[in-house]
This record gives C-alpha cells, structure tokens and sequence, in this order.
C-alpha cells in the first residue's frame, strides 16, 4: 500500500504548499513505497518560525520538566523498536537486526542526555574578590538544525536531537530523502512524550532546503553527517552566515592486522566491519592493512566466513546482508571494482552482479575482497560505500601507520595485535580521530564524543558526549556584588581590586 511522508511542524504532519515529489522505494525489491513531499520556501518559514517560537517557551522550563519528557521519550523507543526497525528495513534495506541495534546505540545518547540536570552544571566561585561572587552557565543556543544521511535515519538523528532538545534548544530535523519515514515516527514519539509542539520539526527537501537552513537567520546552529564534499560546504556556508556548524564529513577506516594477531578473531571482526549494513557506514573498516604474514593468513580466513554470508531482503531472518540503498550506488560501487580489477588488484571475492532469487529488481553487491591493491587505485583512493574490502600489504607496522597517516580521511582505524608495545605505538602515532585496539570499530561510548580528524570533521566540535553539550550551548560568566548599602562605593577608572 503506497503512503505519503509529510513534513512535521508545530506538532503535526503537514503537505508541501508546492508539487514537488519524490518516489520512496524499498531498495532489496525495487518497489515503490510511497511518495515524498519535498519542501518550499513556505515550509521552511513555518518550520523556522515554530521552532523560535517554542524554544522561548521550553528553555524556560526546569531541568526537571525537560528530563521528565526524555525519559518517556526513551520508554517510547523502547517500546516502538520493532514497529521502528521495520520501518527502517523497509526503507533502507539493512538486515532487522541491524536496524534494531541502530536503534539500541541511538537509545544510548538518549539515556546520556536524560542526565542534563548535571551536564550543564556550572562552576561557582565564592568570594572571588572582597564581596564579588563569579559563576559560570551555559545557555541554550536558540534553533539547531539536523542534516542527516541516509544510512542510520534513527541513530544519527539521535546523536543530535536529545542533547539538543534537552539543553532547552528547538530542533529541526531534516533527514535524507532515501528514507525519511524513520523521522516522522520519532516526531510522533517526541509528541507522545509530551514535548511541546515545535521542539522537534522535521522538514523534508533537497539542497534548496539545506542552503535553506544554512542561510536563515534564525538558525543558530547546523549539526550534518554526511560526504565530505557536502561537509565542506555545510560548514563554509553556515560559517559565512555566522552559524555554529558541527560537520562529519566521509571515512577510510583501515585495520592494521600484526602477524601476531589471533587470526580467527581479525577474522570474524573483519567481516561484520567490513560487510555488515553492506559497507554503508562511516565507521565500516574498507580497507585491511596486512603486515608481513599476515596477509595470507587474513585473506585466507576473511574469504572463507565471506563466501557465507547470506546477501537477502533485510527482512529475512537470516540474512547478514541487504542491499545498497540505490541502483546508482550499485552502478558506482561495481565500477570501482572493475577499476581496481583493471589496475591490477587481485578479485578474490567478486559480489558484482549479485541477483537474489525473488529480488531481480534489488540493489544487491555481494561481498568483495580486492588484494594487492595499490594507494593509486580509485578503491583505496575513493570512499566506496559498499560491501568491498581491501587489502593493501606492508613490511612492517610503520610503514602500516605512515599509510594511513598519508590518507586525506581520519575517521577511525584499529590494530589487531597481541603485543601490547605494538598497539600502544600504533595509538600514540596515529593521526586519526577514533581509534580502537582488537576492536574494529571503535565508535565511543554516548559519555565521550564521535569524531574524525581531517577530511572527516570540519568544525571544532565531534558529536553527542561533551563535544555535543558544547556545541549546543554557550558560555556565560557572571560576576556579582550584593554590598550593603554602607559599604557601597563609588566606581573609579582601575581594574577591579582582588585585595
């Protein structure tokens, strides 16, 4: 049955005052789903304008009060997983238990943010100078934007609106156009929790609403996940427009795998980093740096689990793999491979031309591995997207660590190793932003904050955590005198004095 996603302000769905339209469609079936209402300039004012209107009002309220809505926000995911995750495979075509933890790591920030009675705790000093008392706050920005990716429409919008929203800021979502369904459901969930209406909006559209948001004058802030083309622009236009702007652009994720490695674990780890979600995620390891003997060792292992994996409708219960999220992301992902194939890289698993019975119109790319593969290539040079992994060989653990210090990205990175003088050389010398030590993807916990380095993250704050409470409030210091009327004196032209 087709359905149509409307935008969500003020507390309720809405249609575009325009025509424009854009096709939903579920990518393992190449069905379509639904239709999309792309917005105006007419939406764009109302979701702006509500979003003012209602952050006067909610950063007024108690810690208290605004706590009490997170927390049955959360029981609210909690509740709706399923219903969620099956939206999300629908739309996006990740395996249900992908969509599932998705949701779980999402929850996560949520809980973290459920504690802002002490996150935005200021510091106190009494008696700074005779008599003056100095402290410190910080307050709400105002209106904060969301730009999201297609990738986790439930998880990325959470690593920005529940500390937005619980620091007393109005929140304007805009997710991708791929699939969008995922943020009306969490708008209705906001409301059902009792957040008042224009605290969350979610204003669907292209680039026309993005420079939309980027150049409004009442947008203070800009948080975006995304390419790093597009993260680059985020952040120089929303800058131009004197916007605080968080942008985390794309990755390169490389593991290190030492000869002494437990080669069943790089293994197993290997496979779900590099496979899982079809190698549509940021943190998803692309590349496979082997030193010395392990190379063999890891091709070896890697290939046997990766000729298992079940590629299928993320609805199946046992697929490991769905499909890639359009045909043009299929299109781009099997010409890099041919590529590669050209230049002289190894195909020692091919999943081009994939066809899963009874999905002859789904976006399906088996799992791949490429070895030999050289810095040159477009395969080590590009950010994929799909389920390939690389393996690139090198002598000796520098050489291992100057390779992917030379790469433009520095998203995340890990080492397999069983020496402990190792893995503390590879994390001290690393330049890379996110690192993890026999973990394969290192994405912190919701208490620290998410974040690349270089072509990664333009901007100076990562996401969610402490970084995250920051961007989404600023400081202010206030010092005060209460004298008794005797004791007041006049003013004079010198600094204050601290006797």
């Amino acid at each position: 049955m087709s359905y149509e996603v409307l935008h969500f302000i003020n507390g309720e769905e809405v249609p575009s005052s325009g025509s424009a339209r854009q096709e939903i469609f579920n990518p393992a079936t190449g069905d379509v789903l639904g239709s999309l209402h792309l917005g105006s300039q007419d939406e764009l004012e109302k979701a702006v304008a509500a979003a003012k209107t209602a952050a006067k009002g909610w950063s007024e309220l108690s810690l208290a009060k605004r706590t009490a809505v997170l927390f049955r926000f959360r029981e609210l995911l909690v509740k709706h997983t399923g219903e969620l995750a099956e939206l999300v495979v629908s739309e996006h075509g990740k395996v249900l238990s992908d969509a599932r933890g998705e949701i779980a790591r999402g929850q996560e920030i949520v809980e973290y943010a459920c504690g802002i009675t002490n996150l935005v705790s200021g510091r106190f000093t009494p008696q700074a100078a005779t008599g003056i008392d100095a402290y410190s706050v910080r307050e709400p920005l105002g209106v904060v934007a969301g730009i999201t990716p297609f990738n986790f429409p439930v998880m990325i919008q959470l690593w920005m609106a529940p500390l937005a929203i619980a620091a007393g800021n109005a929140f304007i979502l805009k997710p991708s156009e791929r699939d969008p369904s995922a943020a009306n459901f969490m708008a209705k969930l906001w409301k059902e929790a009792g957040l008042p209406d224009g605290v969350f909006n979610v204003l669907h559209g292209g680039k026309e609403t993005v420079d939309g948001l980027l150049t409004h004058p009442d947008v203070d802030g800009i948080s975006f996940v995304g390419s790093t083309p597009i993260a680059r622009y985020v952040h120089e236009t929303g800058t131009k427009y004197g916007k605080r702007v968080q942008a985390l652009g794309g990755a390169k994720n490389h593991a290190l795998i030492m000869p002494d490695a437990d080669m069943d674990v790089v293994a197993e780890h290997l496979n779900a980093a590099a496979f899982g979600a079809a190698g549509q995620r940021c943190m998803a390891i692309s590349v496979a740096v082997a030193v010395g003997e392990a190379a063999e060792k890891t091709i070896e292992k890697v290939t046997a689990l990766a000729r298992n994996i079940k590629v299928s409708n993320g609805m199946d219960k046992d697929a490991d793999m769905g499909p890639l999220i359009t045909p043009q992301s299929c299109e781009r992902v099997q010409r890099i491979i041919t590529e590669a194939e050209k230049a002289g890289a190894t195909v020692v698993i091919d999943g081009r031309n994939l066809v899963v019975p009874g999905h002859e119109k789904g976006n399906f790319v088996g799992p791949t591995i490429l070895d030999n593969v050289s810095p040159e290539m477009s395969a080590y040079g590009e950010e994929i997207f799909g389920p390939v992994l690389v393996v690139i060989r090198v002598d000796t653990l520098q050489e291992g660590i100057d390779l992917i210090n030379s790469n433009p990205f520095g998203n995340g990175t890990c080492i397999f190793t069983s020496s402990g003088a190792a893995a503390r050389t590879f994390s001290r010398k690393i330049k890379v932003g996110m690192v993890g030590v026999n973990v394969p993807l290192p994405v912190p916990l919701a208490n620290h904050s998410f974040g690349g380095w270089n072509d990664s993250l333009f901007g100076e704050h990562h996401i969610y955590g402490e970084d995250g409470l920051r961007f989404y409030t600023r400081g202010k210091a206030i010092t005060q005198r209460w004298p008794e009327p005797k004791q007041a004196s006049g003013a004079n032209f010198n600094f204050e004095s601290r006797n």
